[in-house]
């Protein structure tokens, strides 16, 4: 019997392989992974000082109530609830104030009690529907 040992060569572990494993992972989360950012601000919202506008031509007027219901201004400038608090029943009532002009003042008079998310429904509407003069109405701090 021959039990003579055959030389073997040394074991070698490439590490290269492995590196550019390690690299295409790391590339992988850093092009999958969200960054957050997340702060708190302290925010001092402004007061309304103005004077009012002494402009005559045509605006639409919103009124938002505390209850979170609509009310448009009409041709007699009278505000009128609309039918339903549906999104769809407040763009075909703005489209039919304003018509085709998209360029009238569009006024949101809402209560200070108001749902946050009836005013942010208003202007989501009028701005998929193209009005860029968008304002909201205030009253002055002594109280008029």
């Amino acid at each position: 019997m021959n039990f003579s040992r055959r030389n073997r060569q040394p074991l070698e572990i490439t590490l290269t392989p492995m590196i550019d494993v390690v690299f295409l992972l790391l590339i992988f989360f850093m092009v999958t992974t969200t960054f957050s950012q997340q702060s708190e601000l302290k925010i001092n919202l402004p007061e309304a000082k103005g004077a009012e506008a002494e402009s005559k031509e045509k605006m639409i007027v919103l009124t938002i109530n505390a209850d979170g219901l609509y009310f448009i201004n009409g041709d007699d400038g009278l505000p009128h609830q609309l039918v339903n608090q549906k999104n769809e029943t407040l763009r075909r009532a703005l489209i039919q104030t304003a018509g085709d002009t998209r360029l009238i003042p569009f006024v949101i008079s809402a209560d200070s009690k108001t749902d946050h998310q009836s005013v942010v429904t208003a202007l989501d509407i009028a701005s998929q529907l193209g009005f860029k003069r968008i304002t909201f109405a205030t009253k002055n701090k002594s109280g008029q």
